[in-house]
């Protein structure tokens, strides 16, 4: 397998001061469905946001398509010929869909990215028609992204990467906000893509749908570093792993895709009431 991400002992630190990621090192091949889970703060969107190329390194080496990305390479060249192959490469999904929208229709903010990319208007136009369709958000066209609900606003900031067929899609805590049909549609998206060869890696704290989007979970302890790196499946079996790092209560355990939380009352020293959720 192609390796695409490739971090060397990579930590990050905003303004000098405040610890995001210490000690990072992995690789992600070509193809993969990677979920990185953590608690809040637990450094998720900072590695998500260094593997698109927004921050860099405070320390450790970045390589990603066999490059090193520095801030040299996206920044001092104003026509950088591997900063525009990076950006057709790799996609990435804001986990605040206000923050991504900014166009005055959905048309036009799905055809923003393809035009920055000197695609013909003619093509683009094609691409914009093709992912509204794709999606089933063509009703939406001509409605300003901000008027729209937020399950629909998550549909146009997918579409808006969509468009450019990328290879890699970096999604932070996509199902965040989400109704159980919407959420759904999202995980069912997510196989399709990765069914289709596209390299996903979704930054997550809901347990519930690692196992149907990712086959390999990276997980992220509250002093920001890599606690476990394996089969997503024995990441969910490790009780005393989620525990460890606050993504599970006490007591709590899976069974398939049903979580049970067990409800400890110590009345004489041994009653235990149990309920499912």
């Amino acid at each position: 397998m192609k390796t695409i991400f490739d971090l060397r002992n990579v930590s990050y630190s905003y303004v000098g001061k405040i610890d995001a990621l210490k000690d990072v090192s992995l690789k992600i091949g070509l193809g993969e469905h990677v979920s990185i889970i953590g608690s809040n703060g637990s450094g998720k969107s900072t590695l998500l946001a260094i593997l698109n190329g927004l921050i860099y390194p405070t320390s450790g080496d970045f390589y990603a398509f066999d490059n090193q990305i520095t801030e040299e390479v996206f920044d001092s060249i104003k026509d950088n010929e591997f900063r525009t192959y990076f950006r057709t490469k790799v996609g990435f999904v804001f986990q605040n869909s206000d923050v991504q929208l900014f166009s005055p229709t959905v048309f036009q903010e799905i055809a923003f990215g393809p035009l920055q990319l000197n695609i013909s208007p003619q093509e683009v136009t094609t691409r914009v028609e093709n992912v509204l369709e794709m999606m089933q958000i063509t009703k939406l066209r001509d409605r300003s992204p901000h008027t729209l609900s937020g399950g629909e606003k998550k549909k146009v900031c997918i579409a808006s990467v969509l468009v450019n067929n990328p290879d890699v899609l970096l999604l932070d805590e996509p199902s965040a906000g989400l109704d159980p049909r919407t959420q759904l549609w999202l995980v069912e998206l997510l196989q399709e893509l990765g069914a289709a060869g596209k390299t996903i890696i979704t930054a997550t704290h809901d347990l519930e749908i690692i196992d149907q989007i990712s086959k390999r979970a990276i997980v992220m302890g509250e002093d920001h570093r890599v606690k476990k790196d394996g089969p997503t499946i024995e990441v969910l079996d490790d009780m005393a792993l989620l525990l460890s790092v606050n993504l599970v209560h006490e007591h709590m355990h899976f069974h398939g895709k049903t979580v049970h939380e067990h409800i400890h009352a110590h009345i004489d020293g041994h009653k235990h009431e149990h309920g499912n959720n």
